[in-house]
């Protein structure tokens, strides 16, 4: 007997074209959380910096575009991708956290919604094609995609268009480290109702949201640099310590209970594509995955990577790394027809969530 299923039919990614390398920081002056200037010399601090989290490079969108403009060139490349009539899409979602903060303005600008904005670009007449954004820390593309999920298996929708973008350069502390981390991009994914016979697509899906005690490990507020003056809080900041220790306690569980969830034991994930914020600590967590199954040794190549050239582009992460996997743009990465993937992203809010997929 056949079901009904989401699958992921068209992909796209734009990646900014400004590359910023380490060595760009070099002359950055860099202080510490109550405002005193680092002692370290900033090329051991960026050293360190590379050790930890393995990026080497990040892009950053340039001055003439906001993040809809990413959004939007996502969005023509994924429904190219997937070959549909852009008026058939009854949703439109768009992931992101900050809006479209221009390059000499941070003040939040998300009136109209960039969902409106992407549609608008689009050109899409049709009044039945509904708009509207999620902000929902780094988790949101991933959460887009299970909101289109549950639209589509209730018979609400056939063709939902979902995107992650956003530009933390324009938000991050430029005298805080953690400013190294934060890049740009935006993906996109459209996601379409199939019918089938054996289970495709997504099998399973779960969320976490643990507010009551870690709420405050990625916040907004003022910059380290005490001769800064702004009126508002208007820089992301990261308790960076204490968010590794929540992601590795908890981020493997989840995928272990998703992948219960439909019955799938680990040794039949080909891909494991996991929101990447820091190199090591995804490293961390793949690792403990396993062990949660008895085993030490991680198959070779199960976790593609891109943050040692893209950093880490919050909700653009997971739709811009399987496109580029999809297209053969990730050196040593291949998925296959029939290949199960499991997805995961943790962030602010802290939120956590994962999807099974089959390809």
């Amino acid at each position: 007997m056949s079901s009904i299923y989401s699958v992921i039919t068209g992909t796209g990614s734009y990646v900014p074209t400004r590359r910023i390398k380490n060595e760009d920081f070099l002359n950055q002056e860099f202080y510490d959380a109550s405002g005193k200037k680092l002692d370290k010399n900033n090329q051991e601090i960026i050293d360190k910096f590379l050790e930890i989290t393995t990026i080497k490079e990040r892009r950053y969108v340039t001055d003439d575009l906001v993040n809809s403009d990413m959004a939007y060139f996502a969005a023509i490349e994924a429904i190219k991708s997937a070959n549909i009539d852009k008026e058939d899409l009854d949703y439109i979602i768009v992931a992101h956290n900050f809006g479209d903060v221009k390059p000499d303005d941070r003040g939040v600008d998300i009136v109209p919604s960039l969902a409106a904005r992407v549609k608008h670009k689009l050109e899409i007449e049709s009044p039945n094609c509904i708009a509207y954004d999620i902000p929902f820390g780094c988790p949101g593309w991933l959460q887009g995609i299970i909101q289109a999920d549950y639209y589509i298996k209730s018979g609400d929708a056939k063709k939902i268009l979902v995107i992650g973008a956003d530009t933390l350069s324009r938000i991050s502390d430029p005298h805080d480290r953690d400013s190294m981390l934060y890049a740009d991009g935006a993906g996109a994914t459209v996601v379409e109702a199939k019918e089938s016979d054996t289970p495709i697509g997504i099998l399973a899906h779960k969320t976490r949201s643990d507010t009551l005690l870690y709420s405050n490990m990625l916040y907004m507020g003022k910059s380290y640099n005490p001769d800064i003056k702004v009126k508002y809080n208007t820089f992301l900041k990261m308790n960076g310590r204490k968010l590794y220790q929540y992601a590795l306690e908890n981020v493997p569980q989840a995928i272990k209970d998703c992948l219960d969830k439909c019955n799938t034991d680990i040794s039949e994930v080909n891909k494991v594509l996991i929101h990447q914020a820091n190199g090591k600590m995804d490293d961390a967590i793949i690792n403990r995955l396993f062990k949660l199954y008895g085993i030490r040794e991680v198959p070779k190549d199960i976790m593609p990577m891109t943050i040692s050239w893209l950093g880490n582009t919050s909700v653009a992460t997971l739709p811009t790394l399987l496109d580029l996997v999809l297209n053969n743009k990730v050196e040593n990465q291949k998925i296959c027809k029939n290949d199960t993937l499991a997805f995961a992203s943790v962030g602010a809010g802290m939120n956590i969530n994962t999807f099974i997929y089959k390809m």
